[in-house]
């Protein structure tokens, strides 16, 4: 089991990869069977692969990522991340309240549960219709 520190750690360079918007970063962050879980939709995505393609469709018009970190917290191998999630979408800036909840073995994101209001983000993204629709 990783120290609190290392995990923190781990945790620090996803956000980190996130705000540079460098996708390969993330990406080498996850582990190969990772799973990313909005908890409002009934499946999570599993593996990489599928983890880049939602990535990339929920960012493709994002100009910038601004992830700033509330609190911080570690339990057993698990960070939560109270955070507020920055954005700029076609020209267009938009904030969203957060808690993410890292699952992390060895250096890799194993499982990453987000929890927040979707019609929000949705609203905030200036979107009609959710784009996990076209995944």
């Amino acid at each position: 089991m990783s120290s609190d520190a290392e995990l923190l750690e781990t945790a620090n360079r996803m956000i980190d990869a996130w705000n540079r918007m460098n996708w390969d970063d993330v990406m080498n962050l996850f582990s190969e069977d990772a799973r990313l879980h909005s908890m409002m939709e009934a499946e999570p995505t599993v593996g990489q692969s599928a983890i880049r393609r939602r990535i990339e469709k929920l960012c493709e018009s994002m100009t910038e990522v601004s992830i700033v970190v509330r609190n911080a917290a570690v339990v057993g191998d698990s960070v939560f991340l109270e955070r507020v999630d920055g954005f700029v979408l076609d020209g267009r800036p938009g904030a969203m309240p957060v808690v993410g909840v890292l699952e992390i073995e060895d250096g890799k994101v194993r499982e990453w549960r987000e929890y927040y209001d979707r019609a929000t983000l949705l609203r905030g993204m200036g979107l009609e219709r959710d784009f996990v629709e076209d995944l």
